[in-house]
């Protein structure tokens, strides 16, 4: 999850993609998911548009075997298309499976699990 945040922020949407297990959901906005990789890729080329600073800390995390819940506060820094400022925050919870090679991959990706800032 940490390495979510550096990579959104330099921008590299393909080893964005490879943190996801194949099927993966995620919740580009409060209330809507989309699965699989194409989908996502789709809604993380608009979040890597805004150019944005992403920080953030693990609050909790939560293992059952292969599998963890992780809660993870973080802020979001960064430009409209239209100019203006972006500023958003929240706290996500992340189901993660343990892959073969021993990390982890996300199954499912919330950023506004806990509630939101936008």
């Amino acid at each position: 999850i940490e390495r979510f945040s550096e990579l959104l922020t330099e921008g590299r949407l393909d080893a964005l993609l490879e943190l996801y297990e194949e099927g993966a959901a995620f919740a580009p906005e409060p209330g809507r998911a989309v699965v699989g990789t194409d989908a996502i890729r789709a809604e993380l080329e608009r979040f890597a548009a805004l150019r944005p600073r992403m920080s953030g800390s693990v609050e909790k995390v939560i293992e059952a075997g292969d599998t963890a819940l992780v809660a993870y506060r973080w802020t979001l820094e960064g430009t409209a298309p239209d100019g203006s400022p972006v500023d958003m925050a929240g706290t996500s919870a992340d189901v993660l499976r343990r892959r073969a090679n021993g990390s982890w991959g996300v199954l499912i990706d919330d950023p506004w699990g806990a509630g939101s800032r936008a």
